[in-house]
Parts: C-alpha cells; sequence; structure tokens
C-alpha cells in the first residue's frame, strides 16, 4: 500500500520516529510537526522525503501550508503524563485546543484526506473497575486524561458532522527500539534498562504491585498501519494492549534477568501523584476481529529492546 503524502505530528518522539521509519517505504512524502519538547531530532530518519517542522502543532501558518498536501494524518503530538499534571494549562493548549485546531483544519484544508488516525491512551480508564477493559469504559481523573478523552469526542463530532475519517486509538505502555532514555518522561522499560546497565537498583515507585498492559512497539505500529489501511476502522475506538497484566516487581525481574544481573536491588521511592492506576489490562477483543495480533509476548519484547540497546544502533 502506498500511503501517498503524510502528515506525523510529534514524528520527533518515540513512537512517532519509529512509525516515521515504517512509513518511509510506504509514502510519497512525510512531513513532521514536532516542538521537540519530548522528541529528538537525532530520532528522525534523514531522507529526502521527509520535511521537518521544529514547530507547535497550533501553528496555522504551519497547518496552512501542510495540509492541503496530505492524504493520511498521524497525530501523535502531545503533552505527557507528567507534563500535563504539572500545567494543566499547557496540556489543555497541546493536547484538546492543538487536537481540535488539526480536526479543524484538516476539514477545511485537506480535500483528499483518507484517513485521520489520533492516537489516545489507556490512561482514559484510570484505574478501572472492569478488567480486561473494554473500549466503552472511562473513568477521567487527571488532565493528561481529560484532553486526551476530550480529543477523541472531538475526532468523533468531526466524522459525524463532516464525514471526516477519523480512527482513534488508545495505546497501552507503548515501549521498544527507540524509546531514548535522554527523554525524562521515557516509560519504565527504558529506565529500568538503563538502570540495569549501569548496576543500580531499579527504581519503583509505590510497592510495585501496580500492573499495567506493556504493548511493544512493533505491534503498536501494525494496529497503526491496520487502522490506516482498512476503511472498516473509520469512526471506531480500538484499545492496543496484550489483554495481559504484569506488575512492576514483575517487570523489575523480566529485565534484570534478560540483562544478567546476579543480584536484583530495588530501589523503592513513595508513590507520585500522577500514580492512581493500580490495575491495568486492555481488552484487545475488538482490534483483533480487525486481524491485528499482538506477535510479542512481554519476554520477547524485552529482550528485543535490550539487543538494539546493545547494538546502540540509532532508533
Amino acid at each position: 500500500m502506498n500511503f501517498g503524502h503524510v502528515l506525523v505530528t510529534g514524528g520527533a518522539g518515540f513512537l512517532g520516529s519509529q512509525l516515521v521509519k515504517k512509513l518511509l517505504p510506504l509514502s510519497d512524502s512525510i512531513y513532521i510537526i514536532d516542538d521537540l519538547s519530548t522528541g529528538n531530532i537525532s530520532s528522525v530518519p534523514k531522507d529526502s522525503k521527509i520535511t521537518f517542522y521544529h514547530e507547535s502543532i497550533t501553528n496555522e501558518d504551519i497547518l496552512n501550508k501542510v495540509l492541503p498536501n496530505v492524504d493520511y494524518i498521524f497525530h501523535l503530538a502531545c503533552k505527557n503524563l507528567v507534563l500535563s499534571y504539572n500545567n494543566v494549562k499547557e496540556d489543555f493548549d497541546t493536547n484538546l485546543y492543538g487536537g481540535w485546531l488539526l480536526l479543524q483544519k484538516s476539514q477545511e484544508l485537506s480535500p483528499k484526506l483518507k484517513r485521520f488516525i489520533y492516537t489516545s491512551t489507556a490512561s482514559v480508564y484510570g484505574d478501572a473497575s472492569i478488567l480486561p477493559t473494554p473500549e466503552s469504559y472511562y473513568n477521567i481523573k487527571l488532565p493528561y486524561s481529560a484532553s486526551k478523552f476530550s480529543t477523541e469526542h472531538y475526532c468523533q463530532v468531526y466524522h459525524h458532522m463532516y464525514q471526516l475519517p477519523t480512527t482513534i486509538l488508545r495505546l497501552s505502555n507503548v515501549y521498544g527500539p527507540g524509546q531514548l532514555i535522554s527523554n525524562p518522561y521515557c516509560g519504565v522499560v527504558a529506565k529500568f534498562f538503563e538502570e540495569a546497565a549501569n548496576d543500580v537498583p531499579l527504581t519503583i515507585y509505590d510497592d510495585g504491585k501496580q500492573t499495567r498492559d506493556f504493548t511493544y512497539i512493533d505491534d503498536a505500529l501494525d494496529a497503526i498501519l491496520l487502522a490506516a489501511s482498512n476503511d472498516q476502522t473509520i469512526g471506531r475506538v480500538f484499545n492496543v494492549g496484550t489483554k495481559k497484566e504484569t506488575s512492576i516487581l514483575e517487570l523489575a525481574k523480566n529485565v534484570t534477568t534478560i540483562t544478567g544481573l546476579k543480584n536484583v536491588r530495588l530501589n523503592f521511592q513513595p508513590k507520585r501523584s500522577v500514580d492512581i492506576v493500580q490495575r491495568r489490562c486492555l481488552d484487545n477483543t475488538l482490534l483483533k476481529s480487525y486481524g491485528w495480533s499482538c506477535k510479542n509476548d512481554l519476554v520477547t519484547g524485552l529482550t528485543k529492546t535490550y539487543a538494539w540497546l546493545n547494538r546502540g544502533e540509532t532508533p
């Protein structure tokens, strides 16, 4: 499949940069908009097909220039969980206003748009009372969850009012090659591997019994490309997760086994303000019914991540 002309917002981030790599052989050109607040320009592939804008997604001049040309939009840019908690206004400006602005400008300026993929988050489920959690559930407690969930609603509004071809993906704890520790807000997997490499205790907030649904990057990318290429996904919301719970203590044990550490040392720290989720496990039945499958279990994904780290490759 050829995606033609593509826009990836947040294309210098972990997920965005890996998506750009996947899209390069499948596209004629790729526009990237990223303010580099957490992304890294070194993560962006060097290719003549790529046009990079070091700008916010709220820069209307850039949107006016890019959007008339695009066939597909992958909207990944956002302030993350910690940054959103620390600055609610920035969360609103980027995650909600930025998302709405991109939808509005796409509706006005992108007549040949075939798909608007919005990557939302499992954080909209909060500390869910239903596990595995279906797409029909929500439990909004933090600004990040509120802004991401609100943008989901605007995606649905623009689909129903203007037939904008939106698809929403709720991603759960994506990890793997390309996740850089230089980003202080990267996930726990990358932090554990860095601590293991430096032979320092693995930092765990709270007691480590809290669970997450860890999704390997390649499986997340497969979900994104499936959603972009299957017309039956338009107007739908999909969970992207493994349907399996893993405690942070279990994760630490797996990382230490894979890295060959003999003495596991843990550094327990008090729970942070954003640590409100005790258990997470997403129901992926709907996405699987469209042909997606989770090809990498946790040990496989962690092993591949460790191999990548040891090779010292550019993501």
